[in-house]
């Protein structure tokens, strides 16, 4: 009976550590630092940024996948997200609004940007790459939280040469939302200016939900300790929140079955 408990603790002590966050995670101060800085608005990042929204705004009004992947791989604008989540896990309530405006200000670089673009280009008609933006549903959830959750543990690991960023980038497509909505600024689009509208906050929402929860379970330190009511308020608006903002994607799929 004792040898069976103590293969039984075994395996599991094993399946613990297969699946351990902390096993080969940074130190506190090195993901502080990587979150941090990837979230910085800069003049460079800025720069790199329009350049990438137009290179998606091409590549979405030529319909090519390509190019389109090419602007994801080389976009910044996930670094606000996932500094926020830092922000915001840590209780530094400054922090997180320092960021959340960063975030707000790339935003709306990016709308212009591609507004501009499409308002230039001689091509009007939406291609089948811009409405493929329009209608998002659970499984665009599911793909956002999901690559939140690759994203961030890749961020955290002691290993600095990850290759889970890039793959992250692309699969949780957070400029080509935005290109749309440039677009439907410049057209009048109002029908696709809501739809690419709401698959970036989407997007954006559980990529922080999922970088917020894994920030916790590593335990990173806080500037201050919530009491049990903040604690309990904070649970209760972040559960109504991701509740509101999946249901629209859920009548969405419901839709599509029937």
């Amino acid at each position: 009976m004792d040898l069976n408990n103590n293969q039984d603790e075994s395996m599991k002590e094993r399946l613990r550590r297969m699946f351990s966050l902390s096993e080969d995670s940074a130190s506190n101060e090195e993901i502080r630092s990587r979150l941090l800085d990837g979230g910085k608005v800069t003049g460079t990042n800025m720069c790199v940024l329009v350049c990438a929204m137009i290179i998606a705004s091409v590549g979405l009004n030529m319909s090519s996948t390509a190019v389109i992947i090419g602007a994801m791989l080389i976009s910044p604008i996930m670094g606000s997200i996932l500094a926020s989540a830092y922000a915001s896990v840590a209780t530094d309530y400054p922090l997180l609004k320092k960021h959340l405006l960063g975030f707000g200000v790339q935003i709306a670089i990016s709308v212009t940007a591609a507004a501009i673009y499409f308002l230039l280009s001689p091509v009007k008609e939406p291609t089948v790459e811009l409405l493929a933006r329009t209608s998002p549903t659970f499984y665009d959830v599911l793909i956002a939280f999901f690559g939140g959750l690759a994203g961030i543990i890749g961020q955290t690991r002691q290993d600095k040469t990850s290759t889970v960023i890039p793959g992250v980038a692309i699969a949780t497509a957070l400029m080509p939302p935005l290109c749309t909505c440039g677009y439907a600024i410049a057209n009048g689009r109002l029908d696709m200016l809501i739809g690419a509208a709401y698959l970036f906050i989407l997007n954006s929402y559980f990529i922080f939900l999922s970088g917020s929860m894994i920030l916790s379970i590593l335990k990173i330190p806080k500037t201050r300790e919530l009491t049990e009511k903040e604690w309990k308020r904070r649970r209760w608006r972040m559960f109504r929140n991701t509740i509101i903002i999946m249901i629209p994607s859920i009548v969405a799929v419901y839709y599509m079955v029937i």
